[in-house]
């Protein structure tokens, strides 16, 4: 669930230590510390097919984006909404992957559904409600929720608990995406760059 137009071969997650991992060949290497530019890539071990990038990381060590790229007035529900961009940290390009930790009152995002794109959804810790047009139901740790591209069934999380929660989204990266918001007066497109335009429903752009 992405306010941003988010988002494998073997994939692990460790629940209580976040630990993750994708295509691991493991070998012996020294752990070292790289900065991308996008996320420090620390505490990794390396893919012996290739030295672009970590193969393994601790999820909780990736930069935490704190808020959403909404434009105003949009921007409360999930002003404290920790974000952890895991997909970039390995250079991913079919898909992404982040881990959301939402404290008591944050929204994961506005209600929302994608044009092009596939979303998943598995509840770490916590528990929170999914809110769509099919109604409510509370998630605990360990269940999950999938949303297919172009079905047009708004979405969002909401953690109406008294303690923080946390899950990992993974969804489809593509450009020209569309992603539109029933709930109010905003639709979003993703550009050949991967930044996404905001606009209202007639194309009219917010200033953010």
């Amino acid at each position: 669930m992405h306010d941003h137009l988010p988002c494998s071969g073997m994939m692990f997650f460790a629940v209580k230590g976040k630990n993750c991992a994708f295509n691991l060949r493991w070998r012996e290497k020294p752990a070292r510390r790289r900065d991308s530019g996008r996320n420090a890539r620390s505490h990794f071990m390396t893919d012996n097919s290739t030295d672009t990038g970590p193969a393994a990381a601790r999820a909780a060590d990736v930069e935490a984006r704190v808020g959403s790229g909404y434009p105003e007035p949009f921007t409360a529900e999930c002003r404290t909404r920790i974000k952890r961009v895991l997909g970039d940290l390995f250079d991913l390009t079919q898909f992404g992957v982040n881990l959301t930790t939402l404290p008591p009152g944050a929204w994961s995002a506005q209600r929302h559904w994608h044009e092009h794109q596939d979303e998943f959804i598995y509840v770490v810790e916590g528990e929170l409600v999914l809110v769509s047009d099919d109604g409510e139901m509370t998630l605990g740790a360990g269940m999950c929720a999938g949303f297919p591209a172009g079905r047009a069934n708004g979405h969002h999380l909401v953690n109406r608990s008294v303690s923080t929660a946390s899950y990992i989204e993974i969804g489809t990266r593509s450009t020209g995406e569309r992603a539109h918001y029933p709930d109010i007066d905003l639709a979003a497109k993703t550009l050949p760059d991967g930044s996404v335009r905001f606009t209202n429903r007639n194309g009219e752009p917010y200033e953010t």
